[in-house]
């Protein structure tokens, strides 16, 4: 990369040509405040001006927005010179935020970005006054009747972040800018609530904003009120989750795998019992190699499509229904898991199953959507009753006055189901899936397993990666594996016209698959002062070597060698996609969505 000279408070650094004066301070130590910035430091909109810096010339000095302005039109060479603290910055970035303020709902105690407001954080850093400007404030518009995502626009100040976030990652641009001048709001086209526009509630716009403006929506109530019932109340947690839950504690990204403390952590918030979603991983797995070895060798509809995203499946339903033939009918592991505590462990347990209530912690808003699908129940009973995300276990946690550092590495519950393999550790990246599958499907097609048991070429953060796989008896066989609607539309358009060459395709709608979902730890772009200037670049491979190492770790690594699993299927299932699998396991899709 070109590098080029800038100089700034009054020293001169070496920098690549193609940054902004935003990315080069802070490559150099210096972290400018910015709202409107977030991946790399790039910009959405530019809207926010927190970010105003001075630069000097020949002919004075003038104010710019860092975020935007590019290194490579202030050489030092000429004399210009970059300033962050002059007078002149600090007093613009001052009242831009204060700007901010006057027109921003004050109830901080109660916000639900409490502790991780970034717009708090700016006008601490540049001695903002909460009331320097006093008037009427917009008209608040308050959507909580999406199952994931809430909108309060009394806390939003239109940096545009959401709105950018959903084309890049999605493709669809749900959100906008609308009404016009002091009117001005975000919101879905007419300002209708995301229940009525077709929103995949993946929370990717709310893993970006900066306040409160946008959030999950809670289900920390429903899971108190079970238990005063006096339900047995049965948790489960995703793989994902002990990825990045030690996060919300102090801890950086990628340093700790949270699983024991988080399991001492459950065991003390008085769950009935505390499962690992990892078991149904496999679970699911069983049921889709199956699944997919049927398609291949007796003539069904190909390429396969994985189906334990359920933001992916929204956006199938709402935009290319015409491809549910291809859609793997398997639930996802944590709605199989409900069906097999309300029926397998409830028998086992003699419980009832009605007293059964599962609550399943995930990465996923998504998940919050999935749960109250009404194809994902059985004989009337919904196979997971609650799903709250790893932001709002780590608020459970906090409430109880659980210490973190203080608990001790516990084991999850193993009383008939819990043991899981490393191949349903791995289901919370992209690829893990997939490569969990050929694992599997390997071993049913050839009776041994494969050699070299990392499927490597399906691992990564790339947008779309493909690979040709030798299955043995089924031939080399070639798989895609994607994350984000944005990426995923090329291949959906390949099947759709006919051009697909690929036997099973994996699609994750979060970019880099479940670590990076709309329910993990806020990774904070403005919040810079004592973290790596690259983490937003690599905090999903970080979160992603987490699981990779507890595969690497554990004993048995194929879902087929999973002990619980096998006698699962010995004692109430009979094989994979038996005829009480498909009853409990399978699901099915809606045409057509609006």
């Amino acid at each position: 990369m070109e590098k080029v000279n800038i100089k700034i408070e009054g020293r001169i650094y070496s920098v690549d040509k193609d940054l902004t004066v935003l990315e080069a301070a802070r490559r150099c130590g210096y972290n400018i405040p910015s709202l409107c910035s977030w991946n790399h430091g790039k910009c959405s909109l530019a809207s926010c001006r927190v970010c105003l810096v001075e630069i000097r010339t020949a002919r004075g000095g003038k104010l710019f927005a860092s975020c935007v302005y590019p290194v490579a039109d202030i050489p030092a060479e000429k004399g210009f010179e970059v300033f962050i603290s002059s007078p002149m910055a600090t007093k613009a970035r001052k009242a831009s935020v204060e700007l901010l303020l006057s027109n921003h709902s004050k109830d901080c105690q109660t916000c639900v970005k409490n502790g991780h407001c970034e717009l708090l954080h700016v006008a601490q850093v540049t001695g903002a006054e909460a009331n320097k400007y006093e008037g009427e404030l917009t008209p608040t518009t308050y959507d909580d009747l999406a199952p994931g995502i809430v909108r309060d626009t009394s806390k939003c100040i239109l940096c545009g972040r959401c709105i950018e976030r959903c084309k890049e990652a999605q493709g669809i641009g749900i959100l906008g800018f609308e009404k016009r001048g002091f009117q001005t709001i975000v919101a879905p086209v007419m300002n209708k609530s995301f229940a009525k526009v077709p929103c995949l509630q993946c929370g990717q716009c709310i893993n970006v904003c900066p306040t409160g403006a946008l959030s999950e929506h809670r289900e920390i109530d429903k899971v108190d009120a079970a238990m005063k019932a006096g339900k047995k109340v049965i948790v489960q947690t995703a793989p994902a989750v002990r990825a990045a839950i030690a996060e919300e504690f102090g801890k950086k990204v990628g340093e700790e795998n949270g699983t024991g403390r988080m399991v001492a952590a459950l065991h003390r918030l008085g769950f009935y019992r505390v499962f690992d979603t990892n078991f149904s991983a496999d679970l699911t797995i069983m049921e889709e190699a199956q699944e997919l070895i049927n398609r291949i060798t007796k003539g069904g509809v190909l390429p396969q499509i994985t189906s334990c995203s359920p933001g992916w499946i929204n956006y199938m339903e709402f935009f290319y229904s015409d491809l549910i033939p291809n859609v793997s009918t398997c639930k996802s592991p944590h709605e199989m898991f409900g069906a097999i505590l309300k029926s397998y462990y409830a028998k086992k347990h003699g419980l009832d199953p009605k007293d059964i209530y599962v609550v399943s912690v995930m990465p996923c808003t998504a998940k919050k959507y999935e749960e109250a699908r009404p194809q994902n129940a059985v004989d009337g009973l919904r196979d997971v009753d609650a799903v709250i995300t790893t932001r709002e276990l780590a608020l459970m946690i906090k409430r109880a006055g659980i210490m973190w550092n203080s608990l001790p590495e516990e084991e999850f519950d193993n009383d008939l189901v819990g043991e899981y393999t490393g191949a349903g550790a791995i289901f919370g990246v992209t690829g893990g899936v997939m490569e969990a599958a050929l694992r599997t499907a390997y071993h049913t097609l050839n009776g041994k397993e494969y050699e070299a048991i990392d499927f490597k070429e399906v691992r990564g953060l790339q947008g779309v990666k493909e690979a040709e796989v030798d299955m043995g008896a089924a031939g080399k066989v070639k798989v895609a594996v994607t994350s984000g609607m944005a990426n995923a539309k090329k291949l959906l358009d390949e099947i759709r016209e006919g051009k697909s060459e690929y036997a099973f395709i994996e699609i994750m709608c979060c970019p880099g698959g479940c670590i990076n979902g709309g329910g993990q730890p806020f990774v904070k772009p403005s919040l810079m002062e004592n973290e790596d200037p690259d983490i937003l670049e690599t905090y999903r491979q970080k979160r992603a070597d987490v699981l990779y190492t507890i595969d690497e770790r554990k004993t048995i690594r194929q879902s087929h060698n999973n002990p619980d699993i096998q006698v699962l299927y010995k004692d109430y299932l009979g094989e994979p996609c038996s005829e009480l699998s498909e009853h409990l396991l399978h699901t099915s899709y809606v045409k057509d969505r609006e």
